[in-house]
């Protein structure tokens, strides 16, 4: 994620008729995306004001496991811009970023588009296993079992499982504490840039229960000038 914002400035003082309004992204939102924003806005005023501010736009999400695996391993403990750069490369070199075409490729190859050894080494590893990825019931698993089954994958730790139950799976109720974004969001909405502890951050979120993933989206995209993707 990233905190850099930006500006424009203000229009002259002129009479024109209203600009036509940005079109809505809620079509394409998980299901449970109305309701979960009137119920945060009803228990918490801070976050409604922030989902106010960025109403129509949405979490837009993949449906699709190896990409979000792939896409959460390129941005782990790399800068948003660096990880976008990389995945372009990726993006450009495989025609998609699908596991077939991943498998084609050498390790050299990977390396050259930027990823690291052992990046390049988690991403062959997952695009090996992508046939079971594909396999398994997903729904059936709670959030806890989904977690524990991707972090068998190599490479995979808790939050790029996290980023998977969000972004592919659609599972409301994640709350990615290890996302210092997301923890930098809850102290500049919360706390005026003061440090929070996990356990100060941990109740405030509890009134977020049961759409944590949503105040998440909202969080991350108080940060970013483009709305978050994995």
């Amino acid at each position: 994620m990233s905190d850099v914002g930006s500006s424009s400035p203000e229009p002259e003082s002129i009479e024109v008729s209203d600009p036509p309004s940005k079109p809505s992204e809620t079509s394409q939102a998980p299901p449970f995306w109305k309701q979960a924003c009137a119920e945060l806005s009803k228990a918490d005023p801070q976050l409604a004001q922030l989902i106010d501010d960025y109403r129509g736009e949405a979490l837009r999400p993949k449906k699709n496991i190896f990409l979000t695996l792939a896409r959460a391993i390129v941005g782990q403990q790399i800068s948003v811009k660096a990880a976008d750069t990389v995945w372009a490369r990726l993006e450009a070199r495989t025609n998609g970023v699908r596991p077939q075409a991943i498998n084609r490729l050498s390790k050299l190859e990977l390396r050259n588009c930027g990823l690291s050894r052992s990046k390049a080494d988690y991403i062959t590893g997952i695009a090996a296993a992508s046939e079971q990825l594909m396999q398994l019931d997903w729904a059936a698993l709670s959030d806890r079992g989904c977690i524990d089954r991707l972090c068998e994958l190599k490479g995979v730790g808790r939050w790029t499982a996290e980023m998977v139950l969000i972004f592919a799976l659609c599972r409301a109720d994640i709350l990615p504490l290890a996302d210092i974004a997301l923890c930098r969001a809850i102290q500049n909405l919360y706390a005026d840039g003061s440090e929070l502890s996990e356990v100060q951050i941990r109740a405030l979120a509890d009134e977020w229960r049961p759409w944590r993933s949503v105040a998440t989206w909202f969080l991350w995209r108080s940060l970013d000038p483009v709305a978050v993707e994995y």
